[in-house]
């Protein structure tokens, strides 16, 4: 059974660096798109809001099918959903083309997100800050090794074209072999939404991840020229190997009082991106900000179970949504506005998401499930 489970969480983690390529890679992929479809800044970002609306709102869908049915076959068509996202882009010559591939594959990257992580939340419930972190270490992984070579590319068409085939022949197989476990309890997300705890995380969620969701969107903008190479590699690298570590820590110090902690450097990363230390900022954010999935798919899963766990954490992941709403296209428009402003607006959020997360810390109305 160890060895079983290990090999499912390894294939979690494939699955996961595959998919960090919609969000990560985007501030390599950015300016190739800017230039290779003639369109602006607020055009391009159209399609990481897109992207950020698909991939969660279909992860409830997708999660829902996941718990009833298992992941197995829901996870192949999102496998070739994501893959043809790529492909589709590869060859497209206007900006809605564009559009739509993106979201085509956005829908299956969210779809297997929600089941890569809970193949963590099921299978390991004694250690489940770690392993969902493992699993979500791919996230930041895959980009880290991708960027350089995106960047280092005269147009978009060729490592869009070559990520898609490569996810066309690895993503399937892997999805073929998945499975979750099938003694496990919770509760079912119809009566998850009605209580207090659950709005208080996922509005924390949607608040916090927004500075976080801002440097994955808008980075390549907001970088000094001479360090965007290195910076856009180093962001979700670090976004990566936290998760794995504070997810352990979780699993030692407790899940609310860890939170809490990363929510709060969140705050102080934030500061720093209002006063332009863009350097500082992103080694704080990319860090910390990379832990918050794990921390908040792992606290849902200790207070309303595993077994309903890929459609509870799927209706908590459209807080991405709202993040992706506020991080790129609202923070984008402030910042054509006044950048004072729309920094402002970042640590705003960041502000929020700490306060609302202490309130879950106070225990008002947290019950464990048995």
């Amino acid at each position: 059974m160890v060895r079983s489970r290990t090999f499912i969480i390894v294939i979690g983690f494939v699955v996961m660096s595959f998919n960090s390529l919609y969000q990560y890679a985007w501030n390599a992929l950015l300016p190739l798109f800017k230039s290779g479809l003639n369109a602006s800044l607020v055009e391009i970002e159209v399609a990481f809001t897109l992207f950020t609306v698909f991939s969660t709102t279909f992860q409830i869908v997708g999660g829902g099918i996941a718990d009833y049915r298992g992941p197995k076959g829901i996870g192949i068509i999102s496998a070739l959903l994501s893959a043809f996202g790529f492909l589709g882009t590869s060859f497209s010559s206007s900006i809605y083309e564009f559009y739509m591939f993106w979201s085509l594959g956005s829908i299956g990257e969210g779809i297997l997100y929600g089941i890569a992580a809970n193949l963590a939340v099921k299978w390991f419930p004694t250690r489940r800050g770690f392993a969902t972190g493992f699993v979500s270490l791919g996230f930041g992984l895959g980009s880290a090794i991708a960027n350089p070579f995106i960047t280092s590319a005269t147009n978009f068409r060729l490592p869009t074209l070559e990520i898609g085939l490569v996810e066309l022949m690895i993503l399937p197989v892997l999805l073929f072999i998945v499975d979750y476990p099938k003694r496990v309890k919770g509760e079912k997300p119809t009566k998850v939404v009605r209580t207090l705890t659950w709005w208080l995380i996922y509005v924390s969620f949607a608040t916090s991840a927004v500075p976080l969701t801002v440097l994955s969107s808008s980075l390549s903008v907001l970088s000094p020229k001479d360090l965007l190479v290195l910076l856009v590699t180093i962001f979700p690298l670090l976004s990566g190997i936290s998760r794995p570590i504070i997810g352990y820590i979780s699993d030692k110090l407790g899940r609310e009082r860890t939170t809490s902690a990363v929510l709060f450097v969140m705050i102080l990363g934030s500061v720093f991106f209002l006063f332009n230390l863009v350097v500082p900022s992103v080694l704080l954010i990319g860090f910390f900000g990379g832990s918050m999935i794990t921390l908040f798919f792992a606290l849902s899963g200790d207070l309303f179970g595993e077994k309903y766990s890929t459609s509870n954490n799927a209706i908590l992941y459209t807080g991405k949504a709202v993040a992706g709403l506020l991080g790129s296209t609202v923070f984008s428009l402030l910042l054509l506005y006044d950048p004072f402003y729309a920094r402002l607006f970042v640590l705003i959020n960041a502000v929020i998401g700490f306060l609302l997360v202490f309130l879950v810390t106070k225990g008002s109305s947290s019950k464990v499930v048995s």
